[in-house]
């Protein structure tokens, strides 16, 4: 059984930073790649960016790349997603997601709230 807890969001205005975490709890926790997602209200879930199970592979969605970047801790359980050069469309609630070998989702966070002023 794996615990996400995601925590850092807030109201900033466009141009500023933000630093993500997701707390991940549980014995297996670094056996997964983690992810981060976003959800735009009336919008679906997307994708955001993504980290192996290392920490020495990312990925990220073409919207974000250049601005967001994740990394990992695994002696603590960590990842986060640090934002920069916020824009007003990055608004949204932000999840964590743990992903399998199977490129299956497992666990989500319950999410945390950025948004983003003009």
């Amino acid at each position: 059984q794996v615990q996400l807890v995601e925590s850092g969001g807030g109201l900033v205005q466009a141009g500023d930073s933000l630093r993500l975490s997701c707390a991940a709890s549980g014995r297996t926790a670094s056996s997964y790649t983690l992810d981060w997602f976003r959800q735009a209200p009336g919008k679906e879930r997307e994708f955001v960016a993504r980290i192996s199970r290392s920490g020495g592979s990312t990925y990220y969605a073409d919207s974000v790349k250049g601005r967001f970047t994740i990394s990992r801790d695994n002696a603590k359980n960590m990842v986060y997603l640090q934002m920069n050069s916020l824009k007003p469309e990055d608004t949204a609630v932000y999840y964590c997601g743990a992903r399998n070998w199977a490129g299956q989702y497992d666990y989500w966070g319950q999410g945390t709230q950025v948004t983003v002023s003009s």
